[in-house]
């Protein structure tokens, strides 16, 4: 399923925006920011995941591969961890995943990590607000061209080793 490229009554584009939240600390930090009755943009659409270390890479390409703008990925501090070193796990994905979509053309401030205590619910309103404003200042990710742009590539070089 795709996610839907949206508007607002003004017929602005909305960018949309995948979080993959740990249950233990981040998700646990958003349920307080909406207790608490925080205002922070509505772009978001969280999954909640055992740990951030669960995030397989395949989740976030699914996510831009399926329209959305951005990912977000929230997890327990290094060291708090309920799986013990999943959140190092984590980052470890994050910053090979992170080289994998700048070569793809996915701008850095598309992906994101963040380390977010569950008594962080103010933090998790700071990092949703501030990565919409980036997201709307990059504009859509507008993907199937840069795909069709590295399919062509690959057709190329494919000719390339079949007629050598």
């Amino acid at each position: 399923m795709d996610i839907q490229q949206t508007s607002d009554s003004s017929g602005t584009w909305q960018p949309k925006i995948i979080a993959f939240f740990c249950n233990w600390c981040t998700y646990t930090a958003a349920d307080l920011a909406g207790v608490s009755r925080m205002k922070h943009d509505s772009h978001f659409r969280i999954i909640r995941v055992m740990c951030s270390g669960r995030v397989d890479p395949q989740f976030v390409i699914d996510a831009f591969a399926r329209g959305a703008d951005g990912v977000l990925i929230g997890g327990c501090h290094p060291g708090d961890c309920h799986y013990m070193e999943g959140n190092y796990k984590a980052l470890r994905r994050f910053h090979l995943l992170s080289r994998m979509l700048m070569s793809m053309g996915i701008e850095q401030d598309r992906f994101r990590l963040e380390w977010i205590s569950a008594s962080e619910g103010e933090k998790v309103r700071t990092v949703i607000n501030d990565m919409v404003r980036r997201i709307r200042a990059l504009g859509p990710l507008r993907l199937p061209a840069g795909l069709a742009e590295l399919d062509g590539e690959l057709k190329t070089r494919e000719e390339e080793i079949l007629h050598v």
